[in-house]
């Protein structure tokens, strides 16, 4: 597959550093391999109180990318809540 590196548009996600409320989202159509692929980034809040919110935008998903905390291993531990 292609590597694909987002523009400033839409890597805004990544570099917002407070807390998500609720869900952040953005979209974009790339081309990998010759096909046209609509990609998703939905940036879930990760407190539990938000659970019941987050967990609606997960169904019908075709994969996910769960991220932590390198620097606080209880983001680790928590991860398999997610799966």
């Amino acid at each position: 597959m292609a590597a694909y590196r987002a523009d400033e548009e839409y890597d805004y996600l990544f570099k917002v550093t407070k807390s998500t409320i609720g869900v952040e989202f953005a979209t974009r159509t790339i081309h990998v391999d010759g096909k046209l692929i609509k990609a998703q980034i939905w940036d879930a809040a990760g407190q539990d109180r938000y659970r019941a919110i987050t967990s609606a935008y997960y169904k019908g998903y075709v994969g996910a990318l769960i991220i932590y905390d390198l620097s606080r291993h209880i983001t680790f531990e928590n991860t398999t809540k997610w799966l």
